[in-house]
């Protein structure tokens, strides 16, 4: 990252006064105890102190600032592409924007009985999805030369992939109920995340061994490629459920799991984890094509 993206990371703290100042502009106005949280249907379920609601907003906001800054100078050390560098400002951007939009929301419903508006949180996610893609397109590298397929293998999860559909079904259903219009176009990008997360799951990860080194797939997207002259060693070990599942990792350690075995290669350019549900095949595999170069 370099100073153009260092200063678009601060710009973004902006935001801290920004909601500071919408709280002292209405101040006076707002009710001693306001509507705070809100149903699907745009209702009030919760209330809080007008002076807790301003330190809530306020430190969400911080919370994400810092987390964001924090990864974004991690980055900066990890020498992340400018395409990936400016996605993922792009992603903590729209972010910090909604936590903003949210925030004004809820000062205009107590001031003036506004329904609380969910369009900027639903128009957000395409984008967020879209960021996401470009940033784990500048991670990928370069695409290994056509050579013959030493072997495949492929890991997936259908206990997710079913956990996700239940999701979207009682998401539908729910939102079917909601006589909100908003909320009820809402549910579109909602379902098309949890359809794409569960697809996501039920097609895995492919591994791809070739002479020329290892390639990582999903969904016919190319994720990864590891020519094996960057291969150091590897070895089996596991995955703890708390660090998370699917695409894991930011700077130069990235891991692609679905379960609690994995294979773990040191690579010159970082570490890579691979899940398996039998880790030795990947090790066979990587031994396999450490042969063929050697």
């Amino acid at each position: 990252m370099n100073r153009r993206t260092q200063a678009v990371t601060w710009l973004m703290w902006l935001v801290l006064p920004l909601t500071a100042l919408r709280f002292w502009w209405a101040w006076d106005r707002l009710p001693a105890r306001m509507a705070t949280h809100f149903n699907a249907a745009g209702q009030p379920n919760g209330w809080m102190p007008r002076e807790a609601a301003l330190e809530f907003g306020l430190g969400i906001t911080v919370v994400f600032l810092v987390v964001f800054t924090v990864i974004s100078y991690v980055l900066q050390k990890q020498k992340v592409s400018d395409a990936g560098a400016w996605a993922l400002l792009g992603l903590f951007a729209v972010v910090v924007g909604v936590i903003y939009q949210g925030n004004s929301s809820i000062i205009d419903y107590n001031l003036t009985g506004q329904p609380i508006s969910m369009i900027a949180t639903f128009v957000s996610i395409p984008v967020v999805i879209g960021l996401l893609v470009i940033f784990l397109g500048a991670k990928r590298g370069k695409a290994l030369p056509d050579a013959a397929l030493i072997a495949e293998e492929r890991h997936a999860s259908l206990i997710m992939s079913f956990i996700l559909l239940v999701a979207l079904v009682g998401a539908l259903a729910a939102f079917a109920n909601v006589r909100n219009p908003t909320a009820r176009w809402g549910a579109l990008p909602v379902g098309l995340v949890l359809v794409l997360c569960a697809a996501f799951a039920w097609n895995g990860f492919q591994y791809r061994f070739t002479p020329d080194g290892l390639e990582i797939r999903t969904l016919g997207f190319r994720l990864r490629s590891i020519p094996a002259a960057e291969i150091q060693d590897y070895s089996v070990g596991n995955w703890s459920f708390w660090r998370g599942y699917g695409i894991r990792g930011i700077g130069s350690c990235r891991a692609y799991v679905w379960g609690n075995k994995v294979v773990h290669i040191r690579t010159t350019k970082g570490d890579v984890y691979l899940s398996h549900d039998e880790p030795e095949k990947i090790v066979r595999d990587l031994n396999m094509m450490r042969q063929l170069v050697h």
